[in-house]
């Protein structure tokens, strides 16, 4: 059982290894430390295969790069931030109370 979070260079491991499954047409596993990114641009691959592009691959490639210099994770806070924004306060929460209390 892994303790602690991967280093960058098991993600890079763990990432060459994916990369590899899903260029044989295989799925992309589980407990990687692989971040939502970069598995979707993964699951891309594998669901492509045989035909994934080298474009494809090199979108993984910078979805890996963003998860290694967090910008990935700055994108993702980002995105909750302006989620709860919208539809956190005000008029969808009064919608919300509003069905609760009609049913």
């Amino acid at each position: 059982m892994r303790h602690g979070y991967p280093s960058d260079d098991e993600l890079r491991a763990n990432f060459d290894e994916v990369l590899g499954h899903v260029l044989e047409g295989r799925g992309v596993h589980t407990a990687t430390g692989l971040d939502d990114d970069t598995q979707n641009a993964l699951w891309a691959i594998a669901e492509a295969h045989p035909d994934a592009t080298p474009e494809m691959i090199e979108a993984a490639r910078k979805a890996l790069a963003g998860q290694l210099d967090g910008s990935n994770a700055v994108r993702w806070a980002e995105e909750m931030d302006n989620w709860v924004k919208e539809y956190g306060t005000g008029k969808a929460a009064g919608d919300q109370q509003g069905s609760a209390e009609q049913g």
